[in-house]
């Protein structure tokens, strides 16, 4: 029994590894033709809504007030001004330089826990390695596009990018230091619904509504690809895998998923591809492998002198 449990938990992280690949291309093709603030508060405040329903009819629903103040925090840092946001900012960039940028987002984590006093440890040798590593990607990702800069729009998506990591690692921070007294499911469907909703208040004043009139087929099916795969199935499975795999192995998605938005967005929507877009992500993945072996390292037991 216990073999077949671990073999659902493989099967779901390579659901998450896969899915959330596929979400930048997939919210690419969403907002060429829906404005992109109205496009994503839109999809994640109903997937928030179906995710609560399932929860209710399966009497797994339970949350108090406090609650839903804790988790709308991370929700409008990570689904309005991370997730929301980068959906704007491929209006300007390729989706796989979008997801190359989010790929750094564990250096952001970092920097947010020792600037905020979340995290007093001292950076042992692997977290500044990595740190090091992930500062060199952001370098050769702006030298893998000095040509593309001198396009205001171009350079404000790529910085619009990485302000929205650091809104992610915010609220990841954040969520992690507040604890709640509901369940996983109940905790992400909150979040989504009130990042949804922020989205949908920043929509009004940020896009283009005269865009709906020319909303494509292929926008309105890549909605409902986000809603129920990207938001609903893939976070399901994640939190299923994670319960049932060591933490290293479970985020074994986050080394996956830029080479598969890469590759789709070179194959299917003629976005350039060079060696030093691999190098770029290449020595980014590395840093992000360094700060996690660098994490592992506190928690295993002190011994021969070390404190």
């Amino acid at each position: 029994m216990q073999d077949r449990s671990l073999w659902k938990a493989y099967i779901a992280l390579a659901i998450v590894s896969v899915v959330w690949g596929t979400t930048y291309f997939a919210l690419r093709i969403g907002v060429e033709t829906f404005p992109p603030f109205l496009f994503s508060g839109v999809r994640q405040a109903l997937a928030g809504v179906i995710l609560l329903v399932i929860l209710k009819l399966l009497g797994q629903l339970k949350f108090t007030r406090a609650d839903l103040l804790h988790q709308s925090v991370p929700g409008i840092l990570m689904i309005a001004l991370g997730n929301g946001v980068i959906g704007w900012a491929e209006r300007y960039i390729p989706s796989g330089l979008a997801a190359l940028i989010v790929s750094i987002l564990p250096v952001y984590v970092v920097g947010v826990n020792y600037a905020s006093g979340a995290d007093r440890r001292r950076p042992n040798g692997l977290i500044i390695a990595g740190l090091l590593l992930g500062c060199a990607g952001i370098v050769l990702i702006f030298r893998d596009n000095l040509k593309d800069l001198v396009r205001p729009e171009y350079l404000t998506g790529m910085l619009v990018c990485f302000g929205a990591c650091l809104a992610w690692a915010a609220g990841s921070v954040y969520a992690k230091q507040k604890p709640s007294s509901a369940n996983v499911l109940t905790n992400a469907a909150l979040q989504m619904f009130s990042g949804g909703v922020m989205l949908l208040l920043m929509s009004p004043f940020l896009d283009d509504y005269s865009e709906l009139k020319t909303v494509s087929a292929d926008s309105i099916w890549a909605m409902v690809y986000l809603v129920v795969f990207g938001s609903i199935l893939a976070y399901s499975s994640f939190v299923y895998a994670l319960s049932r795999l060591p933490v290293g192995v479970a985020s074994l998605y986050a080394y996956i998923n830029p080479f598969i938005a890469l590759l789709l967005g070179y194959w299917w929507l003629s976005e350039e591809l060079t060696w030093l877009t691999f190098l770029a992500l290449l020595t980014a993945l590395s840093g992000v492998y360094f700060i996690n072996r660098g994490y592992k390292q506190y928690r295993k037991p002190a011994g021969n002198g070390q404190s």
